[in-house]
């Protein structure tokens, strides 16, 4: 498979989440959805991504949206840091540790840690900071630690509206752009 641009057809895929066993991807589409595709519960900036969209998760609903973050970690992991960190999440976060989807997307990982950081490891600072200050930790390491994100943004009747391969950890739209791009 190629990488995905706009007007591709979204592939379909069955996938568990935190919550839920065996859903297909062609049938969670409503709306639009956003597929936010991290790396890992245990990432630092990550996990405040993940808590920046929950904080924020009222505004895609306003706008016929849905998100699922998709992440290399497993249930377990994902279940155990929600329920240290006291949050209930208003989207499922999709458990691909064995990185199928993250390989059927071609979203690949960068090569070394300096492309992962590319030009922006001030940026990547500021916002471990931001982080730490809202009180996240970084957790266990999972999956390949070079993983670059990206981010499809895909309409109910499984086109690609939007598609986004990251090239470093810091090149992702931030909630405020994915808003006003719905």
């Amino acid at each position: 498979m190629k990488k995905l641009t706009q007007g591709d057809q979204f592939p379909s895929f069955t996938f568990n989440t935190h919550k839920r066993d065996q859903l297909n991807s062609s049938d969670v589409l409503k709306g639009k959805t956003v597929f936010w595709v991290l790396r890992y519960i245990g990432c630092t900036v990550c996990r405040y991504d993940v808590h920046l969209i929950a904080s924020r998760y009222q505004e895609f609903i306003d706008k016929n949206a849905q998100v699922f973050v998709v992440m290399q970690s497993d249930r377990e992991h994902v279940i155990n840091d929600l329920k240290n960190t006291n949050t209930e999440l208003p989207f499922e976060i999709i458990c691909d540790n064995d990185q199928k989807i993250y390989d059927m997307l071609c979203i690949e990982a960068a090569q070394s840690g300096e492309e992962l950081l590319g030009n922006r490891g001030d940026d990547l600072k500021a916002k471990g900071a931001a982080a730490r200050a809202a009180g996240f930790a970084h957790g266990d390491y999972e999956g390949n630690e070079l993983q670059l994100p990206a981010m499809f943004i895909v309409e109910e009747n499984g086109t690609v509206c939007y598609a986004h391969y990251a090239a470093d950890i810091m090149d992702m739209p931030k909630v405020d752009d994915v808003l006003k791009m719905l």
